[in-house]
């Protein structure tokens, strides 16, 4: 229990050091460019003090939780017992289903619950008067989120090189920005960096480097990293998808009642 305190102690340390460059910043522009005193500066100053607590605790958790628990599951879904295959065998894709599963479900989950992200949706729907929904745009981001990690994973079974995945990704992103709404673009676009933040990044991260040191023939360096660049393209594809179904969805409708008019 000490050792804890401790380690605690120095992890807000760090945090300390890492946010005062950003307080200073803001109280030296206030002071001398805005030169006015800073608008409810005891609330301030105690919102300054919740951000150390809740990142040193953060910091911790991830080290203590969700770093050791990508690693455990990936340990778990790639022990040869539990596949089905003896030591020494050759690494074949197809035997690593639940592994693919369990990508999309974490990064699926954590996504939804990622608090960038609906900051963001809340924001869309709020500016664009109730046609963008939050809680849908949630989910689409979800879903890219999920098919690109599983996707990720596979990689790092198969051994395939990373960038012709993110170079057919953002082609596909390309191609897709000429026939999606002008609207929906730059949203979509966010999507993709929001999504990769405090929630999910660590434990992607965490399932990567699980999955390479797990996989024999595969290294933690050259193949563990990987899956965040995954959960950050396949998003803007399914923002974008999103809006060319709505749009799809609308057209067809408008069709309909036509005829039916008619």
């Amino acid at each position: 229990m000490n050792a804890f305190f401790i380690h605690l102690l120095n992890v807000t340390a760090g945090t300390v050091l890492d946010v005062l460059p950003i307080a200073i910043i803001l109280f030296v522009f206030q002071a001398l460019v805005i030169r006015q005193k800073p608008a409810n500066l005891k609330r301030v100053l105690i919102g300054f003090l919740y951000v150390l607590m809740g990142l040193s605790l953060f910091l911790v958790g991830l080290e203590e939780a969700l770093f050791p628990l990508g690693k455990t599951m990936a340990r778990m879904l790639t022990n040869p017992d539990f596949l089905g295959i003896r030591p020494g065998d050759p690494v074949r894709w197809e035997d690593y289903t639940w592994v693919y599963v369990f990508a999309a479900t974490i990064g699926f989950a954590t996504t939804v619950a990622e608090p960038s992200l609906i900051a963001v949706s809340l924001k869309a729907q709020e500016v664009s008067g109730g046609t963008l929904r939050a809680f849908e745009l949630r989910i689409a981001v979800a879903i890219g989120v999920a098919v690109g990690v599983s996707v990720g994973a596979y990689r790092i079974v198969s051994g395939t090189p990373l960038p012709y995945y993110i170079m057919v990704g953002y082609a596909l992103v390309i191609v897709q920005t000429f026939v999606a709404s002008k609207s929906i673009i730059p949203l979509a676009y966010d999507s993709g960096g929001v999504t990769t933040s405090t929630v999910t990044v660590p434990v992607v991260a965490a399932l990567g480097l699980g999955l390479a040191t797990a996989i024999p023939g595969r290294s933690p360096l050259l193949d563990g990293f990987g899956l965040i660049a995954f959960a950050s393209v396949f998003p803007i594809v399914s923002v974008l998808g999103y809006d060319m179904l709505i749009s799809w969805l609308r057209g067809h409708n408008k069709t309909t009642n036509k005829e039916k008019i008619s």
